[in-house]
């Protein structure tokens, strides 16, 4: 069948992408930006859409089947009127293709008072439903798999914390399911009818509320830790605890602490009948993210998706020259390109920025205070950067091996738009040039006095950078 993928670069839409090609399906792609999607993640051919769901798109006539994937919560306090508006468009836009069948992937929401995020899904769902083809609803809870935000959150938790308070909200119950088990869900209604304008609840086997669940991670990781109970850590304290501890943003945290109070339990089982499989426990769901996580095999995380709400940057993928503040080093070096170059593609994660990382933390622990991204996304992959790729609080713009180009763009908190690339350029005497240019688009006067009063701070960082980049040697 010929299917439209949405949200394609997403978390979801990558893995689901990947079981699509492998049943032989023609896969078609929406991304706002080309350029970011990486075509090496899977092993046929993606036709790719060019298109932003904030705006009109347009998309083939002969598709057969459409995925809506799409979400807004990680980035914006205001992501249900964001998600309203993405809906709408996305069926004005169906409507005028062959599709028969929607399947959409939302939250379960059998609560009476829901949560602003559940809502949202809730409200998503009503306005798919005017499409002039099926829709086929699934509803999970916390999905457990590498990469995952609900993942990591539990994760970096358990990891972090020998001694956890647990506010009262830990309690409710929910039904987690595995990464597996839910692209097994969303390709196996794939044209049947017996789907069609439905919704259903897909989880796993457990029902266990979140206390439980840190339990359970701590016993797979075979680690002990004292939770202590506590009546008054509100959802507003508790989502900056999230935010500080784990290195999920702070809309997304807010966004989950705060449908943590609804319980997320399995209802509408219908499924079942439709699908049969053999869903994963929460156990098993764990072990087998662990594995994917400690090996270097990671399709998608949470990290992908963009955070920046001042531009898209892939708009902007060469980095502007008129109206910007610059920083240029050129280092010459006699060394093998390809080490000065893989110094680059090591640089942030576990190997540091090479010069002063005790200031690239302090900005870091700086940008979450103030509601930023922090250091602690870290990279998807220690030794490949690929364009869309997050980079502690950068984001990969260009990454082109062959001609040792990288370019990042800061999603850190700043007055203005910042820019950090290298390149490497052969000269004529057999040696080779390192050129790194730090580029800022100041935002205002407050933007201007930001770089000047950090230029004493760039001559050492950016400068010790530079030279350390082309010297630096793997013991």
């Amino acid at each position: 069948m010929r299917i439209l993928v949405t949200g394609a670069n997403g978390y979801i839409g990558q893995r689901l992408i990947v079981d699509l090609l492998k049943q032989g399906h023609e896969v078609f792609a929406l991304v706002r930006n080309a350029s970011r999607f990486d075509h090496s993640k899977f092993s046929g051919e993606v036709k790719l859409i060019e298109g932003d769901l904030l705006k009109e798109v347009q998309l083939p006539q002969e598709i057969d089947i459409a995925y809506y994937l799409v979400h807004s919560m990680g980035g914006s306090d205001d992501f249900a009127k964001l998600e309203a508006q993405t809906a709408t468009n996305f069926v004005e836009a169906i409507n005028k293709t062959n599709a028969k069948q929607i399947i959409y992937l939302g939250g379960i929401s059998n609560a009476d008072n829901l949560s602003k995020h559940l809502s949202s899904r809730n409200n998503v769902e009503k306005i798919l439903a005017e499409a002039s083809c099926y829709l086929t609803v699934l509803r999970a809870a916390i999905i457990i798999g590498s990469g995952s935000a609900s993942f990591e959150m539990i994760r970096d938790l358990v990891e972090k914390l020998p001694v956890m308070l647990t506010p009262r909200w830990l309690n409710t119950r929910c039904q987690p399911v595995a990464i597996a088990n839910v692209i097994q869900y969303l390709t196996g209604v794939i044209g049947q009818e017996q789907a069609y304008d439905r919704v259903f609840d897909i989880g796993g086997p457990d029902i266990l509320n979140y206390k439980q669940m840190l339990r359970g991670y701590a016993k797979v990781r075979g680690l002990k830790r004292l939770m202590i109970p506590v009546p008054f850590l509100s959802i507003g304290l508790s989502s900056y605890w999230l935010y500080f501890i784990t290195s999920i943003n702070f809309n997304l945290a807010k966004s989950l602490v705060t449908s943590l109070v609804n319980e997320v339990i399995c209802e509408n089982r219908g499924i079942d009948q439709i699908v049969s499989i053999e869903p994963y426990s929460y156990e098993i769901a764990l072990e087998r993210a662990l594995a994917v996580s400690s090996s270097d095999t990671l399709i998608s995380s949470w990290k992908d998706s963009l955070v920046t709400s001042t531009m898209n940057a892939f708009d902007e993928c060469k980095v502007p020259e008129h109206g910007v503040l610059i920083d240029r080093r050129e280092v010459i070096f006699d060394r093998d390109i390809t080490e000065v170059k893989n110094n680059i593609w090591l640089i942030g994660g576990k190997r540091g920025w090479y010069c002063m990382d005790w200031a690239w933390r302090l900005r870091g622990f700086i940008d979450r205070l103030f509601g930023g991204v922090g250091l602690r996304r870290g990279r998807r992959s220690d030794n490949q950067l690929k364009p869309g790729d997050a980079l502690d609080f950068w984001r990969v713009l260009k990454a082109d091996e062959i001609n040792h180009h990288l370019i990042l763009f800061a999603e850190m908190k700043l007055p203005g738009d910042a820019w950090l690339e290298f390149q490497i350029k052969e000269l004529a005497d057999g040696r080779a040039i390192l050129i790194q240019q730090a580029s800022f688009r100041p935002r205002g006067l407050w933007g201007r006095v930001y770089w000047y009063m950090l230029l004493p701070m760039h001559h050492f960082i950016f400068g010790g950078m530079a030279k350390r980049i082309t010297e630096y040697v793997v013991l």
